[in-house]
């Protein structure tokens, strides 16, 4: 499952790289740049989920540590 996590971590950093090139940095918020605007926000989102989800599989496996005692 983890090795999964950190293939979707470098698919978002992938589309994040390619809905940069797709916006026109003059006008970031325009009719052109919006379809990039809006694909470069959602990986981000979704590498900022995925960044969480690991870390609260390491507290967890640390608390079954500890409790396993």
């Amino acid at each position: 499952m983890k090795y999964f996590i950190y293939f979707l971590m470098l698919f978002a950093v992938g589309m994040m790289v390619l809905s940069a090139s797709l916006i026109d940095f003059k006008e970031v918020f325009g009719a052109e740049s919006q379809f990039g605007s809006i694909g470069f926000m959602a990986s981000f989102i979704v590498l900022i989920v995925l960044v969480i989800l690991l870390a609260s599989k390491k507290v967890k496996e640390k608390y079954d540590q500890i409790h396993a005692e």
